[in-house]
Parts: structure tokens; sequence; C-alpha cells
């Protein structure tokens, strides 16, 4: 705990020097995009709204609204960049339509740890990319890391998955980059919010979906209507969220506000990786117990999964500049990564090994 410790002292100093500046008063309405209940997804957004109302003695208050309240989750974009609200809380791949590079700031297949997404954002440029892909297709918003969580499941279906011709078909809930390779596949992908997942799959709607991890998964219900959860999360070894602000709104906040509110994120970011990898597996074995048959994809299908998300990313790349320059430079750092990452780890599966 002694860097929330630590970043909580940083916190309390930039407050007095917030006060002591005669900040402007500001009152953010902030809608989101997942319920506050679901850990290390939903909950960080209202730790950071208490968190700056305290940090800034008050001079900076941010009001949550749960989704659909205020402005619908996939809508959030729009909303903050045409000034309806002052900020939002989401996941940013929802909009790969408008935005086509920012899905490789949300979740990448076969892409980044999560603490290495976060080494490649905060120290290899990417804060200062997602800002310029958002200016670059006209958006009026300031973007801060604001919350990550790590892999996802590969997904809930009602029978295993043997080949990629399983997916030739399949209706399937499947988010940003990952649903345009099921697409390749032949999978007729939807997209839509996770409060809808239940009911969706209950009633045939769709015959499979993916949302997030097992500790929001249970929350979800998938397991009461459907028995077989495949892992690992091919299509998302991060899931990133961000505060988005108003551009006109950020340029309203004094530094010392602007300080409060990225450390409080660089906070909430950790808290909420923390959050996830805490309860996520007291959750995979309480699945196994109703009987969830907790799948490993067979490695040959991995292979092939990877090998049409080159292809998928290279075409995106290809029609998109700003793609191409988030996509190359992510690329050149997980080269350099795994250098660190095979020696510095060990293998999950040493006690195997030695047997």
């Amino acid at each position: 705990m002694n860097i929330v410790k630590t970043l909580a002292a940083g916190l309390s100093a930039v407050s007095l020097t917030a006060a002591a500046a005669g900040a402007e008063d500001l009152r953010w309405k902030m809608p989101i995009a997942f319920g506050s209940n679901l850990p290390g997804l939903g909950s960080p957004a209202p730790w950071v709204a208490e968190n700056l109302s305290t940090a800034s003695d008050g001079s900076l208050r941010v009001r949550v609204y749960e989704p659909g309240e205020l402005v619908p989750p996939f809508d959030i974009l729009q909303a903050v960049s045409d000034g309806k609200v002052e900020a939002g809380y989401t996941w940013i791949g929802y909009d790969q339509g408008k935005v086509p590079a920012v899905p490789l700031f949300a979740a990448v297949p076969f892409g980044l740890k999560p603490w290495a997404f976060s080494g490649w954002y905060y120290f290899g440029g990417g804060h200062d990319m997602l800002q310029e892909v958002y200016a670059n297709k006209g958006f009026n918003v300031h973007a801060q890391l604001c919350g990550i969580i790590g892999p996802e499941t590969a997904g809930w279906y009602s029978e295993d998955i043997q080949s990629l011709d399983d997916y030739d078909g399949m209706k399937i809930r499947f988010a940003g980059l990952g649903g345009k390779v099921l697409e390749r596949l032949g999978a007729s992908v939807t997209m839509m919010p996770g409060g809808e997942l239940f009911q969706a799959l209950e009633k045939g709607t769709i015959d499979a979906t993916e949302f997030s991890m097992p500790a929001i998964d249970q929350i979800l219900g998938f397991d009461q209507v459907v028995k077989y959860n495949l892992f690992p999360g091919w299509h998302q070894t991060f899931t990133a969220q961000y505060m988005l602000i108003n551009a006109d709104e950020w340029e309203k906040t004094t530094e010392a506000q602007k300080a409060l509110v990225e450390a409080s994120c660089t906070a909430a970011t950790m808290r909420g990786l923390a959050e996830g990898e805490y309860k996520n597996g007291a959750v995979l074995e309480g699945f196994q117990e109703k009987g969830v048959n907790a799948n490993q994809i067979p490695r040959d299908i991995l292979r092939e999964l990877k090998a049409v998300t080159q292809e998928v990313l290279a075409e995106e790349a290809a029609n998109d500049a700003d793609f191409k320059r988030v996509y190359e430079s992510q690329q050149a750092f997980q080269e350099t990564y795994e250098v660190w990452d095979k020696r510095a780890y060990l293998p999950a599966d040493l006690d195997a090994a030695e047997e």
C-alpha cells in the first residue's frame, strides 16, 4: 500500500497549493459507461470523484451518473466533446467507428500486459499520442488514463470452441479490435452495453458474449445461462478506462487542479488493477464449483487467432495514419519489453515443468 500512501500524501500537498492559488470552483457532471458496482471497471470513477472533491478542498467537485442516467454509455465521447457534460468515464474502444486509433489505447488483441501498457502510456509517449488522435478527428476532449484491469476472459459460450470454424455464423457480443477479428472468421458481431447482455444471452438474441473478467462477469450472471467460459482473453490483454474532459473545461482548470486530476487518475489506475487481481481467483474457483467449464483455448487455435489478428491490425494501420503511428510505437516497445518480460518473471507452469 506504500504507493497509495505516497500518492495520497502528494494529493494532500497539491490540495494546499490549489487552495492557495484561489482556484475557481468547478462543478462537473460525469456520466460513466459501467456501473460503479463493477470492480476495477466502474469502481474507480466514484473513487476519483470523491478524491478530487476532498483533495481540492471542494474547488473541483465531480458528480457521477450511473450508465444511462444522463448519457447513454456509447454516447459519452460525443457528449463530452460537445460540452453537454463536462466529463465522462468510459472504455474508449467503443468509439472505434469515429476514431479508428482509439482501440489501441483501450485493448489490443495479443497486446501488452496491463502494467506494460501503463509503462508505454506514461513513458513511451502514449498519453500525448492519445490527445493528438482525438484532436486529429475533431474531438474537443482531454483524455486521462483513469483505470486498468487485467485480461478479460475469451467469452461465455454454450459449447466449447474446437476450431476457428466454430465462430462462423455465431451471433456474439464482442468489443473492439477483437470483434473485427471474429467478423473476419464469419461471426455476426454485435455491440451492446453490459447491462443488456444477460437478457440477450438468456433469450438467444446472441449465442455467446464476452464482457470482462470473472469478478465482473459473476455480477452480470453469465454463468447462470451458459457453462463454457474460455481463456485466455486473447482479445483484451488489458482493458483501460479513461476520464474524458471537455477541452474548454480543461482549460479552465488551474495547474494545481490539473495535477489533482492526473494524480487521482494515476492512483485509480493502480487501485483498479489491484482490485481485479485480488478478486478474480476466488471468483473463478467459485465458477468451477458451480459447474462452469473454465477451458483453455488450444494453442494451435490461439496461433491461428493471432495470425488473423495481425492481418486485421495491418489493414487498420494501412487505412488510418494515426492507427499506424500508434501501433508501430506499441510494437516497438513490445519487442524491447519482451526481452525483460521473458527473463524477469517466473513461468506460470514452473511446478508442472519440474514434475
